[in-house]
């Protein structure tokens, strides 16, 4: 093969046939849009040096991908070939359990290594995975109607339950796709449910568990070492019409009179249908007369059509005995900090434009949400509203200086009606950074102004919304700049990481008594002590926000703030909240984890209920379970936006088992990656970041010793072996300890590193785990269907994700990493020029505009693909969560801005980075350490 000349390159020459076998590229019949073979060009471009080593010569015609020859599979960590992501068979149908799918032939991988099959874990030797008709046969039995369910308190059939499948970490390297399989299944012996619904079990959207299968006695978990807790996040979307769930209109509650379980999908009907039996403590109650009966039509209707004994995720209405008041109204008071620096970076002209254009956003379906605004530097500044029918008066400013003990300079027209003050609201907003635009007042009394808001809705109740850009340095609640550079990195780091005054977290929980929720939205570009004021939406059921180095100036920082804050003023949120979590007779909620104030031992107090956050339930099991299946209820009861008292409740049922390898195989990596994510942020709070990478380390070690003690026969050979279904787990735990929260380094701001443990231990289970381990995508050799719709979904598809290790990339590539909070373009340091210009519209790699920013729009097909995926990484809805983020872009070049390479470069988990070990030898020191 001839060289060319520097500067020859794809442009010259004579375009691709597109082979005749190979599905049509997009946009067919576009002759100008040719696919490129951007990989294969890398061997032309340039000088020979460019060519990988071991290129293999072309493949025959009808191989190749794009008609180019392709570079070698990059060899994984343990010597052997990646295996090739599988996909996932789709169910069978809908009434099976999860994972128990109708059972597909295995089909070998590269590298001898068995792909997934239909259950998501493979088996060992190749055949069918055992349990696969023990699984079918459960399916069907969960289709049984209600008269052949079998009363909860009798011995069970025995059901055979996951099987346990140990693989060898060490020579099957683990394989980034092996986190998007589902759970294990949850197997219930048959009709355990009083109805044949599909809907019967909680979705691990909602509720998952750390265990498939339940130990049935203390020792039994305890010798297991695995954790027993539930991931709950209640709601999937931020908004209503992306959270599809049944609504029970008509007020007909029924709930066990003993343990006050709602009635649920699980409970056994006697006496000809007139009573039924709990499935938490046994008790027998009456069903309620109008169970049956429709008041609004005046007609009987059908029991078994009834969505509490069909659906795991209901909501009911709440008839008036659930209300202590009258519900609340949707109350925001604004805290504004108009200090100089708020005012310099465009912060405050940004929230007021934002505020103002998202007025029909805030959710006022029953007219009564009221709204009021506070401006914070030295003193505070109050804002009286009028009602629009007041012709020709104007919003006036009346400031309170005294700090110590703020006062209500009038006590009406502080917090308004939005639709009785439209006008004047908006009137208020337009001006408000004319007002404050000669600003030189650098001191902020955020804490007093804090108080202040308080004392104003607190006979209500609703949030504060703080925008902030300086550290609170006056008045009530005033904060140091304390940030040490010499402490980071070494044991007094921890101090940083604490709150630095008792008032924040006293505060909150006075707030939270109120039903006060707090938010903190924080831009300072110097030291903020994100730390102390996190502790006001920890304990209120709120959230931290943190846009380091903000500036308006910047059109990708201000879009990304608007975007945010509008959507997070949209979200249908909770209010006057509490969650509460019951199970079976035996089981007992331990331990609470989340934004939230515990309120008794077993009562969550939400003053909101946000739609983005997830929260964490530890399980004890105090006594031995003497049923086949344990039953785990959840009930969030709210307040909506729109004044209606409601409960949403989530029923999960799990097999019981007294067998190790049961519990063992039934483990859900993910959900148990949460809840030590959980654990090591109140580990690095209390004792320390050391003490919390240790934990985690002693863990992983722990669970594998244990497998090879109990379960592997106390032998090893020479590999590392832990269940099929866990196989991710060391990963995630090595994620988890090189995350920006908990690594160690002496580089990381207190700031950052306390913004990073706010998500750590709020974030949804899909988000924590892309947060924990990124996506990474190639995107200049993706397959022909990548970034583009699916013909019968219509979403864009992704390219497979690669294993985040430095290996797998290849000097001409182009790569999309992504943790959910940031995204990096890679570009490799011998992209051919084609690539860049189809992507960039730039042919030489100095041109490039790397940093944060945004993909040119270019009116070619791969331009467009790779802009759809970027998109689609994005894209929360598909992932079956809330959220308001929207990560930044940046472009980052191999061979360009040595700073902004390293960043990216922090988020290959598998590569040795700072003071942390690659993927290779941290296997290699957890197997020196199991074998011990």
């Amino acid at each position: 093969m001839s060289t060319p000349q520097p500067g020859e390159g794809y442009g010259q020459q004579p375009p691709y046939e597109q082979p005749e076998h190979s599905q049509a590229a997009p946009h067919e019949g576009d002759h100008k849009k040719k696919k490129r073979g951007y990989a294969a060009q890398a061997f032309d471009f340039g000088t020979g040096a460019n060519v990988a080593a071991g290129a293999a010569p072309a493949p025959a015609p009808g191989q190749a991908q794009y008609g180019m020859p392709q570079p070698p599979q990059p060899v994984g960590y343990g010597g052997y070939q990646q295996p090739e992501a599988q996909p996932l068979a789709s169910p069978g149908y809908p009434g099976q359990p999860y994972g128990a799918q109708q059972q597909q032939q295995p089909v070998p991988a590269a590298g001898g290594y068995q792909a997934p099959d239909a259950y998501g874990y493979p088996a060992p030797g190749g055949g069918p995975a055992p349990g696969g008709v023990a699984g079918l046969t459960a399916g069907m039995a969960q289709m049984q109607v209600g008269t052949g369910q079998q009363p909860m308190g009798q011995a069970p059939h025995h059901v055979a339950l996951n099987q346990l499948h140990p693989t060898d970490l060490l020579n099957q390297p683990f394989n980034v796709s092996e986190l998007d399989y589902p759970p294990p299944a949850i197997i219930l012996p048959p009709g355990t449910s009083a109805t044949s619904s599909p809907h019967s079990n909680c979705p691990p959207k909602y509720v998952r568990s750390t265990l498939n299968a339940v130990p049935t006695t203390h020792n039994l978990l305890k010798k297991s070492k695995l954790p027993f807790a539930l991931v709950i996040q209640p709601y999937g979307s931020l908004h209503d019409i992306d959270d599809d769930v049944p609504v029970v209109q008509d007020q007909i509650i029924s709930r066990c009179r003993r343990c006050r379980s709602y009635i649920n999908p699980y409970v056994t009907f006697l006496d000809n249908g007139h009573r039924w039996r709990c499935n938490m403590c046994n008790l027998t109650n009456d069903v309620p007369q109008a169970f049956d009966w429709d008041a609004a039509s005046q007609r009987s209707v059908d029991r078994w059509e009834r969505p509490e004994l069909n659906h795991s995720v209901v909501e009911f209405v709440a008839p008036q005995e659930y209300m202590v008041r009258p519900p609340q109204p949707l109350v925001y008071l604004f805290l504004l900090d108009v200090s100089y620096a708020a005012v310099s970076t465009g912060l405050l002209a940004t929230c007021a434009r934002t505020i103002l254009d998202s007025l029909d956003r805030i959710p006022n379906a029953d007219r009564r949400t009221r709204l009021g605004f506070l401006a914070v530097d030295s003193s505070l500044h109050y804002f009286s509203i009028p009602k629009d029918e007041d012709a020709g008066a104007e919003p006036s400013t009346l400031v309170v200086s005294d700090l110590d003990e703020p006062f209500l300079p009038v006590p009406h027209d502080l917090l308004v009606p939005l639709t009785e003050s439209r006008q004047s609201i908006e009137t208020l907003l337009t001006k408000l950074p004319e007002m404050f635009q000669n600003n030189q007042n650098n001191a902020s009394c955020m804490g007093s102004a804090l108080r202040a808001g308080h004392k104003l809705i607190s006979t209500m109740g609703g949030k504060l919304v703080v925008l902030s850009a300086s550290l609170p340095n006056i008045g009530v609640g005033k904060l140091e700049a304390r940030e040490d550079k010499k402490l980071l990195g070494t044991s007094k780091e921890t101090g940083l990481l604490q709150a630095a005054n008792s008032f924040y977290k006293s505060f909150a929980v006075e707030c939270s008594k109120s039903q006060v929720s707090i938010d903190m939205f924080l831009f300072s570009s110097n030291y903020q002590d994100v730390a102390s004021l996190s502790n006001l939406p920890r304990y209120t059921g709120g959230q931290t926000w943190f846009y380091p180095g903000w500036n308006a100036g910047r059109p990708e920082d201000a879009m990304k703030f608007a975007s945010e804050f509008s959507d997070y003023l949209s979200s249908e949120i909770g209010l006057e909240a509490v969650l509460r979590v019951r199970a079976t007779t035996g089981l007992r909620m331990n331990t609470f984890y989340g934004n939230f104030f515990n309120r008794s031992s077993d009562l969550c107090a939400f003053p909101a209920f946000p739609r983005d956050q997830c929260y964490v339930v530890e399980v004890a099991i105090d006594e031995t379970i003497t049923k086949g299946v344990a039953c785990f209820q959840t009930a969030v009861l709210h307040t909506t936006c729109n004044g209606e008292r409601r409960i949403r409740v989530l029923t999960l049922a799990l097999p019981t088992t007294q067998n190790l390898s049961d519990v063992y195989a039934s483990a859900d990596q993910s959900a148990i990656a949460a809840y030590f994510s959980h654990k090591a942020v109140e580990r690095a709070l209390s004792s320390g970041l050391d003490s919390a990478r240790d934990s985690l380390q002693t863990k992983i070690t722990e669970l594998l010793q244990t497998f090879r003690k109990e379960l592997a026969g106390g032998s090893m050979g020479g590999g590392l072996q832990f269940p099929a279904n866990l196989r991710g787990l060391p990963m995630l735990f090595l994620g988890l300890m090189k995350n920006i929260g908990l690594r160690k380094s002496a580089q990381i701001p207190s700031d950052l590193r306390s913004a990073a443990l706010c998500l750590l231990s709020t974030l949804p289970v899909p988000l924590l785990l892309q947060y924990i381990y990124p996506r990474m995508y190639s995107l200049h050799d993706m397959p022909d269907n990548a970034g583009v719709p699916d013909p019968e979904t219509g979403h864009i598809v992704l390219p497979p994700p690669v294993n985040l290790s430095s290996e797998r990339m290849v000097p001409y590539g182009l790569y999309l990493i992504d943790d959910g909070q940031t995204q990096f373009i890679w570009v490799g340091r011998d992209a051919v020029p084609q690539l860049l210009v189809d992507v960039f519209g730039v042919e030489d790699r100095t041109q490039l505009r790397v940093g944060k920013g945004a993909l040119p729009e270019l009116d070619n097909d791969f331009n467009e693909r790779v802009r759809a995926v970027v998109q689609k990484s994005r894209d929360h809805k598909s992932k079956g969560v809330g959220s308001i983020t929207v990560p930044h872009l940046y472009v980052v070049r191999e061979d360009g801005e040595p700073s902004l390479k390293l960043w990216a470069q922090t988020l290959l988990v598998e590569d040795r980075a700072d003071q942390g070990l690659s993927a290779a030898q941290w296997l290699g020191v957890l197997r020196e350490k199991v074998v011990q």
